[in-house]
Order: C-alpha cells, then sequence, then structure tokens
C-alpha cells in the first residue's frame, strides 16, 4: 500500500526510521516548518512511500515517538494507464509467443526472407509516435497473392455467414476504401473511413499485444493494427493477428456505431483495472469482438473478427458441431478459450443493443478506486476523483441533453 506521511520530524531520524522498515520511497520532500517555533532544526517532511500492510501500524506509532505531528494518507495502489491519447505511446509490449523468430510451429519459422520482412514491417510500427502519419507499406507480389487468395475464399462466404452490420460496411469498404482482392488496403485510408463513420482510428502494432495495452487503445476508440501478412504456406489460418485479421475481421464491425461503443466500453472498462480483471475483460474481448455470434432473422451470424478472417473456423462456428450459449458476461469470463484451435462454445447475443447494456452493467461490478470519463472533445480521460469534477461532468451531460430535448419537441 501507497501511504502519504507529514511529519514535522528530524531528517535523520526520518530516514533511519523508514530504512528500518524497509520503506520503498517514491518521493521526498523537506522545507522549514511552517508554525513558527523558537528553532531552526526542524523540517517538515513530506513522503510518498510504499509500505507493506503487516508493517504500517508499527512505522506509524514509531514516527510519532520523534515527530510532534504525523499525517497519513492512504492511497490504493492502481495499475498505471494512459490519460490522453498520445499516452498510447507507451502502449505498445508485444507478447512473443507467436514470434516467428522463436516458436518453431509458426508457419514462417524456417522462412528467413518472411522474418526479415516481418521485422521491417514491426519497426515501422515500434517508431510510430501520435501525431505521426500512418506507415504506409508497399506489400509485394507475394504478399499481394496471398491477400487475393484469402480475400476470394472469404468474400464468397460474407453473404450467407456474416451479420447484416457487417455486411452493410464491407460492402461500403469496397465502394469508396479500395477494398479488392487485387490490392491490400493502407491504414492511413482506412482509419480515415473508420473516423468519418464511428470516430475510430487505426494505429501500427508491432505484432500481438499485452492485454492491457491492447484494451487500453480501445479506451480511447484507437485499434492498434498489425500491418504484415500471414505467411503464404497457411492462408486460411494465423496463430496471431495479421493485416488480414485486422482488415476483414475487425474494421468492418468498427465502422458500426453501435459495435464501436461496445468495443470502447470493454476499452473504457480495463483502465487502472487489477490484474485478474484485465484477464476476464479478455475473456470476454474473445468471446465477442472475436468469435461472437448474434442472432438475425431467426438464424444465427457471426460478428467475431476472429471467425471472418478464417475461413475454416467461419465454417465450423455456424455448422452443427459447437454449442451454443447465450450472451453471458459472468459467464464468458470464466468459459477457457482456445488459441490453438476451433472454439467448443460460442456465445450468440439476442441483439447489439442487450449485448451492449449487458457489458456495461458487467463492467460497474470491477472495482476500482475511482470512476473515470472519456472527454471525446480532448481525447482524454478524466478521473472523477472530487464532487467538483463529477458536477462539471453532469453539468455537461445536462446541457446535451438540454438540447436532444429540444430537438425532439420540435418534431412533437
Amino acid at each position: 500500500q501507497c501511504h502519504w506521511t507529514h511529519c514535522i520530524i528530524h531528517l535523520f531520524d526520518h530516514d533511519c526510521l523508514l530504512q528500518l522498515f524497509g520503506v520503498k520511497i517514491d518521493h521526498l520532500e523537506t522545507r522549514p516548518i511552517r508554525i513558527w517555533r523558537n528553532t531552526d532544526e526542524d523540517l517538515e517532511v513530506f513522503v510518498r512511500c510504499e509500505v507493506p500492510n503487516c508493517k504500517v501500524s508499527n512505522l506509524i506509532s514509531s514516527l510519532k515517538e520523534v515527530a510532534e505531528d504525523v499525517k497519513t494518507k492512504r492511497e490504493e495502489k492502481t495499475p498505471w494507464f494512459p490519460k490522453k491519447i498520445r499516452d498510447l505511446d507507451q502502449c505498445h509490449r508485444l507478447i512473443t509467443k507467436y514470434d516467428p523468430g522463436s516458436d518453431h510451429h509458426h508457419p514462417g519459422y524456417s522462412d528467413p526472407e518472411y522474418r526479415k520482412r516481418r521485422a521491417f514491417i514491426a519497426d515501422l510500427a515500434f517508431n510510430f509516435r501520435h501525431g505521426d502519419p500512418l506507415p504506409r507499406v508497399e506489400y509485394t507480389a507475394h504478399e499481394t497473392a496471398t491477400w487475393k487468395e484469402i480475400y476470394q475464399k472469404l468474400s464468397s462466404l460474407y453473404p450467407t455467414h456474416a451479420c447484416k452490420r457487417y455486411l452493410e460496411a464491407f460492402d461500403q469498404l469496397e465502394k469508396y476504401c479500395g477494398y479488392q482482392a487485387d490490392c491490400i488496403p493502407q491504414l492511413q485510408e482506412v482509419s480515415a473511413f473508420l473516423t468519418e463513420r464511428t470516430g475510430f482510428k487505426l494505429r501500427p502494432a508491432a505484432g500481438l499485444l499485452s492485454a492491457r495495452d491492447f484494451l487500453a487503445g480501445l479506451a480511447f476508440r484507437v485499434f492498434q493494427s498489425t500491418q504484415y501478412i500471414r505467411h503464404s504456406s497457411s492462408p486460411m489460418h494465423s496463430p496471431e493477428p495479421d493485416c488480414c485479421h485486422e482488415l476483414l475481421g475487425h474494421v468492418p464491425m468498427l465502422a458500426d456505431k453501435d459495435f464501436a461503443q461496445f468495443s470502447q466500453d470493454i476499452g473504457l472498462a480495463s483502465l487502472g483495472a487489477s490484474a485478474t480483471d484485465i484477464e476476464n475483460l479478455s475473456a470476454l474481448y474473445w468471446f465477442t469482438v472475436e468469435f461472437g455470434l448474434c442472432k438475425q432473422n431467426g438464424a444465427i451470424k457471426a460478428y467475431g473478427a476472429g471467425l471472418l478472417s478464417s475461413y475454416g473456423e467461419l465454417m465450423y462456428a455456424l455448422s452443427e458441431k459447437p454449442e451454443y450459449k447465450p450472451f453471458d458476461p459472468d459467464m464468458m469470463v470464466v468459459q477457457p478459450y482456445q488459441d490453438q484451435s476451433f472454439q467448443s462454445i460460442y456465445f450468440v447475443a439476442e441483439h447489439f443493443e442487450d449485448a451492449k447494456s449487458q457489458l456495461q452493467k458487467y463492467a460497474l461490478t470491477l472495482k476500482k478506486p475511482f470512476p473515470l470519463h472519456y472527454d471525446p472533445f480532448t481525447c482524454s480521460i478524466e478521473v472523477l476523483d472530487s464532487p467538483r469534477k463529477v458536477k462539471e461532468v453532469i453539468t455537461h451531460l445536462k446541457e446535451e441533453l438540454g438540447n436532444l430535448c429540444h430537438a425532439f419537441e420540435r418534431f412533437s
């Protein structure tokens, strides 16, 4: 636990005590005391430190023996999280589980040219900073041929297997964003398309990110997208995200307003969350955004990116083989999931409005020391740690609601 200690004490005594109790000092500040005394030896000491729970009481008691005034304030320790969109520059920790240079099961493990190309494209993402133009990749004829095979195979299934929201967005992407079999779309054009429709932006990623870093991006309506393509020896399946997974699986659904809000809600819930809650939110993301199914006119359709970018699992998920369960966040977070084979269970949403409502209710059960508010004008996170900040948000929402009510009255 972290503590703020505010005491009038001789610096020498103070320093020895903190060392004795194994205290980790984060910040230490001294200054002359503000209360007049007939001495110039006493100092006011302000310390921010980490103290083991079992030693807190004894430390405070010892400090009081050598200080005339000791004040402490307990502070909950919360994992760091980005508060401004530019802070996403710090959210690029990679999971090396599927790296072609270290995983001998990866299709590209024994292909040095592929690994070299992957490293080159990954460097573009590592060097990217907020505000930079999105890097452009000049794809080779070999890479484009792999994309073409995947594009033609999957797009033949979409009319019968994908949900209506996906199909509508995919049609727009083909008309206005250069989606075609003979050309791999560039992030810059796709990002502009998404921003115009739902406010989402793309940001280059060097590979599979940690769950905390990836989900943090969603909180700011930023989707961190890879740009390399899977190995040509395995076009219908990839053990990791690649540009086919991002552009064919994720992007069309992110162009839908309800789904974009659903994705951002998961991201907002992840900010400052405990390691356990991050694990649960990852499972929730897996069974919805990646492998989610929904009902449409009595039939089951796919909306998950993992399904819509994998020919084999898309066919399997809509067959009679897997087990279906109703959409339930509490069940999803405890259901084991497969990252190397087809899922044994899929969760089916009745409709997106209900799924979004259930997700928001689940997010309220996560224990955090303070609530957060996203400001879409500044693309920043406000920590609501005072009544004043909460009142400011309420005032703004009242103004917005007043404008909407006035607009509605005009129609009635």
